[in-house]
């Protein structure tokens, strides 16, 4: 029986430009992977389905997040020497997570998509989002720097001590957790976001079956995103692509 779930919804945007990946190497390390692509357009579509593969492929033959995705970053940056493709080429939001065996779980991320733990009813959040509103946080005096301009994304050719110096945080950070029995939720902005904003109870939309509590989580991301816009301007209203994957994940 498959131990994982994902569902999508497109919102009001032309193309679904999320994409998720599973990928289980001989080894049997597997990876999950979410990647937030950067545009609505058939290229970015096309580029990000491509990229979480290869990502989930690398991870998991890895068996580490972070390797893996370091490994893909530096690949697409490679690729991508000329300033001109770097500018205009496609790029996302990527978080993979890693099990093995007897293993911790490693979680590797670049952007804003999300990676979250579900044990006893409780959900952690173990990433910490590249955007300017990390840069500027929000202070009695403004509401902080811009949540959806991110500071780091695969496809990017910017180093670990370029951005740190720009905007005090790498180009990819991890996170390290303990094996234990627990839900894995990794979400992209569009499906967290609105719940966020909402106050809406994520660790509840995330229990339950694994493939009602993703389509669930989707769905009212982007009814809520739909409603709050047409709100402010019935005559633009807007809902980001929303995409969650959820993995039950054993000791």
């Amino acid at each position: 029986m498959r131990n994982y779930a994902t569902a999508q919804e497109t919102g009001l945007r032309d193309n679904q430009c999320d994409a998720t990946a599973v990928y289980t190497a001989p080894t049997g390390a597997r990876a999950y992977v979410l990647l937030d692509g950067i545009g609505s357009t058939d290229a970015v579509r096309e580029w990000t389905r491509a990229a979480a593969a290869r990502l989930a492929r690398r991870a998991a033959r890895r068996g580490d997040a972070e390797t893996g995705l370091r490994a893909v970053y530096d690949a697409y940056a490679t690729e991508r020497e000329d300033p001109f493709a770097q500018d205009y080429a496609p790029k996302a939001a990527a978080v993979v997570a890693v099990t093995a065996p007897g293993k911790p779980l490693p979680v590797a991320w670049c952007g804003d998509s999300r990676a979250y733990l579900l044990t006893d009813g409780t959900l952690r959040r173990l990433t910490n989002d590249h955007n300017l509103r990390r840069v500027y946080p929000p202070t009695d005096w403004h509401n902080g720097g811009n949540r959806n301009r991110i500071t780091s994304c695969l496809g990017s050719a910017y180093t670990d001590k370029q951005l740190m110096n720009e905007v005090g945080h790498p180009a990819i950070e991890t996170v390290t957790v303990p094996a234990g029995n627990f839900r894995l939720l990794l979400a992209s902005d569009g499906a967290y976001e609105p719940h966020e904003d909402g106050g809406h109870d994520l660790a509840a939309l995330a229990a339950g079956d694994l493939r009602e509590a993703a389509r669930t989580l989707t769905r009212l991301a982007v009814a809520r995103s739909i409603a709050t816009s047409r709100a402010l301007d019935p005559a633009r209203p807007h809902a980001d692509n929303a995409t969650a994957l959820l993995a039950d994940l054993t000791a």
